[in-house]
């Protein structure tokens, strides 16, 4: 039908506008091109996603695949030998074509090579963030059908089987992969669901590899090229990372688990491995160039691909001044797409834009702009976005209904909402639901307000997002907040865990009797942040000039010393600025890490002063 359907607008673009049908006369001419870009084009070969690096590993075995720290290197012959060898230890367990594996370990090179071995053994990966709590990983597994997961710890799930990676590398590696079709599963990625329940996208070797490769060709990745792999494996901007780099022979430059919100920690690597790939979401190119903005090194960035986010006009005229022949490309798509479906290269100013356009379909690849009955809307008005194509998933994991919800005739409705300009480029305008981005992280409010509705002292729950960005809560219960927070620990991720928990009497209810969101998160903005205790004020010099850096950052009247940094209202990327601050102004380190862990005005000072009377005693040493 997709076919078709391209065939169709191809025919359409290429006659006089008399020959339109009615139906679709108010389309322009732009917009229909804009909707096409090629038939279907197969990339050569039609590869899996692991082929391109095992041909690398046997043409050029001594190329450098994987770095990390300052010494840490594994070259493509090494990284294949680890990935047989576990993909061996996976026969020998029983795993065949066809199975899901998951995979849950911290970043680094077990962590690849146990990706490229599950694919190698001719099964699909499932990544399980090692962050994820114990409640919503049983959950994946059990509901995804995992037939084994390699974890270092072993989970203890009912009918899973476990494998360490150490013990994986002690089998016979297999003498090449396992011949599988490009049509197989190659993963499913979990995403946050409205029911309460994650969902699971199947995505096919093909699906990727047509985004994969059309980014390599489009954006001439080679051999020469580093990427900084800062994705989370269960996030698939990851899955560019770990393919697009290793199947054109480029290097994997990895980060440690704690050096996730890191900034300084990336610039350094960035300097030392001579990074030319960026790939994030923006809130994370903000950050480095936060971290970077005192000293201004020159960055040796080529390419900075940016996605899952609203991206900011500022940002590629701030990347242009620290990395000046860096391409700065905006992209964007869906989970169910196969990570990418549009980009556009940003060479000037936007003038009349909000945000950096959408642009144009990848290869392969097609949007629609549709009303409520699933007619394309003309330029300028806005309508849900339709992607279609090479790269749209095969469903939702054992969820049939979900899947012929969402998957239509070919085509998958996104639920984001967009329009067309004459000029044929795509605008995002937000979601038509109440799935949010918070940080580059898909949210169902829906999946919080469950988690907090399964406290049995918990009448009611609602989740919402304030003005600021912040996750906020509000419930009905005899639970105190204090007892809910410690509840969703156990059962939500830490990006989708609320920055306030408010109990309330009772919920405001429209006249209709559902819960008015609107008044509600005007309440919500009322009390979640109350002032400082007068008993509370900062006392110590330290105390005083971080919580007037606090004040200025977070754009608040008053700290107490029991305040929470990122109960306040800050961010990753406002915390990098503020240790820019300290960095630049005072000329003290704070880790990122150190900050996350003691995260209140009184224990930040503590570390300070520790650090100043450490530095005081190496100053006498010498």
């Amino acid at each position: 039908m997709f076919e078709a359907y391209l065939y169709s607008l191809n025919w359409l673009a290429e006659q006089p506008w008399d020959n339109a049908p009615p139906d679709l006369l108010p389309l322009t001419q732009a917009q229909l091109r804009a909707r096409i870009n090629a038939p279907e084009l197969p990339v050569p070969g039609d590869p899996t996603l692991h082929q391109g690096f095992f041909q690398q590993a046997r043409q050029a075995p001594q190329g450098t695949a994987l770095l990390w720290h300052e010494q840490g290197a594994m070259s493509y012959g090494e990284l294949a030998e680890r990935a047989l060898r576990i993909a061996g230890s996976l026969v020998e367990a029983g795993i065949v074509p066809g199975d899901l594996v998951a995979v849950s370990l911290a970043k680094g090179p077990d962590q690849v090579a146990s990706v490229l071995a599950i694919l190698a053994a001719g099964a699909a990966y499932l990544p399980i963030g090692v962050d994820q709590p114990a409640q919503r990983c049983e959950r994946i597994v059990q509901q995804a059908g995992v037939a084994l997961v390699i974890t270092e710890q072993d989970p203890q799930l009912p009918g899973v089987r476990h494998l360490p990676p150490a013990l994986a590398q002690n089998a016979e590696p297999l003498a090449a992969p396992r011949a599988i079709s490009a049509g197989d599963l190659a993963y499913v990625i979990y995403t946050s669901g409205s029911t309460g329940q994650p969902k699971g996208v199947e995505i096919t070797h093909r699906a990727a590899m047509n985004t994969v490769a059309e980014i390599n060709r489009c954006y001439g990745i080679t051999s020469q090229d580093r990427g900084l792999a800062l994705s989370a494996l269960d996030f698939d901007l990851s899955v560019y990372d770990l393919f697009g780099l290793l199947s054109a022979g480029a290097a994997l430059v990895l980060i440690d688990e704690d050096q996730r919100r890191d900034a300084r920690a990336w610039l350094k690597l960035l300097q030392q491995h001579g990074v030319t790939l960026w790939n994030s979401v923006p809130a994370l190119l903000d950050m480095l160039l936060e971290a970077n903005a005192g000293e201004r090194q020159p960055l040796p960035l080529r390419l900075a691909l940016l996605s899952g986010d609203w991206i900011g006009l500022d940002l590629p005229q701030r990347l242009a001044e620290q990395a000046p022949a860096c391409r700065f490309i905006a992209l964007g798509g869906a989970t169910e797409a196969a990570i990418w479906s549009n980009h556009f290269e940003v060479h000037q100013l936007l003038p009349g834009w909000r945000s950096i356009p959408y642009g144009l379909p990848l290869r392969n690849q097609a949007y629609r702009v549709v009303d409520a009955w699933g007619r394309d809307c003309p330029d300028w008005v806005t309508g849900e976005l339709w992607i279609g194509g090479a790269g749209v998933a095969r469903g939702y994991r054992r969820a049939p209904t979900l899947s012929a919800e969402r998957f239509v005739d070919g085509w998958y409705r996104t639920g984001d909402l967009g329009r067309y300009h004459p000029d044929g480029l795509l605008e995002f305008l937000g979601r038509a639901d109440s799935q949010v981005k918070i940080r580059g992280h898909r949210i169902e409010l829906g999946e919080i307000e469950a988690a907090l509705a399964r406290h049995p002292e918990v009448s009611m729950a609602v989740a919402v997002v304030s003005g600021q960005g912040q996750l906020l809560a509000a419930v009905t219960a005899t639970a105190t907040a204090e007892q809910l927070s410690q509840h969703l620990q156990q059962c939500l991720p830490a990006y989708m865990r609320p920055q306030q928990i408010v109990v309330l009497e009772r919920l405001p209810l429209s006249a209709n009797g559902k819960v008015d969101r609107r008044a509600l998160l005007v309440t919500l903005e009322a009390v979640a942040q109350p002032p400082a205790a007068v008993d509370e004020q900062p006392l110590s010099p330290a105390e005083q000039m971080i919580a007037e850096l606090w004040q200025q950052l977070l754009e608040i009247p008053s700290v107490g010393r029991d305040d929470n940094f990122f109960r306040l209202g800050g961010d990753s990327l406002l915390a990098t600025r503020f240790l820019e601050m300290l960095r630049s102004r005072l000329g003290l380190e704070l880790p990122m890490g150190q900050l996350f862990g003691a995260a209140s005005l009184s224990q930040v000072a503590q570390a300070l002063d520790r650090q100043t009377i450490t530095d005081n005693v190496e100053e006498g040493a010498i």
